[in-house]
């Protein structure tokens, strides 16, 4: 069953990547179309602050998740890393337990905020302010079904030791590991 919510997961992620690149690529030419018109004709293009600071938003949600599946967030391992197996695993599955419970509350945090605003209308666009609320919705039932994955995996299968710690210490570290486990196989190889 583990194998099937991966892929699934793993699919999500992809789609929700390449919206957060075309929302970045939406903002660049918003902004920059806004800067230009600015200095070359003296006016602007109003809808986009509005649309830029919504499209952040969304953005950073999104990238949020998918850095949340493929635990790329940042923390610290001190204390876990020097604790036996069995209490690893303890407090990972604790971890996520709390994550679960921090994502219920994002998620119905805004929903009840989508919910108020659905009718309130953006300044400039006229859109539904639920839209901007709409984004932590998103990250927060994406954020339950990702963390209820990894608590599955943690209770009932077997982990390495290495996987028991779910963090990583720094973005160099972790690229320097994951460099030297590419090049493992062929180390290996060598007589």
């Amino acid at each position: 069953m583990l194998e099937w919510t991966d892929r699934l997961l793993g699919r999500y992620t992809r789609l929700l990547d390449m919206l957060a690149g075309l929302c970045l690529a939406l903002m660049v030419v918003l902004v920059f179309g806004n800067v230009v018109a600015r200095y070359a004709l003296n006016s602007g293009i109003t809808i986009s602050e509005e649309l830029s600071r919504w499209l952040f938003v969304w953005l950073t949600f999104m990238g949020s998740i998918v850095a949340l599946r493929e635990h790329g967030h940042l923390g610290t391992d001190m204390l876990v890393s020097r604790l036996p197996p069995a209490s690893k695993r303890a407090c990972l599955a604790l971890a996520q337990v709390a994550m679960i419970f921090v994502s219920w509350l994002l998620l119905s945090g805004s929903w009840a905020q989508m919910l108020i605003n659905w009718e309130t209308e953006a300044p400039v666009t006229g859109a539904s302010v639920a839209i901007f609320y709409a984004s932590g919705v998103l990250m927060g039932a994406s954020g339950i079904a990702i963390l209820l994955r990894d608590l599955l995996r943690t209770l009932f299968t077997p982990l390495s030791e290495q996987n028991l710690v779910m963090v990583q210490e720094s973005e160099e570290l972790s690229a320097l590991v994951q460099r030297n486990a590419g090049d493992a196989p062929a180390a290996a190889k060598r007589p």
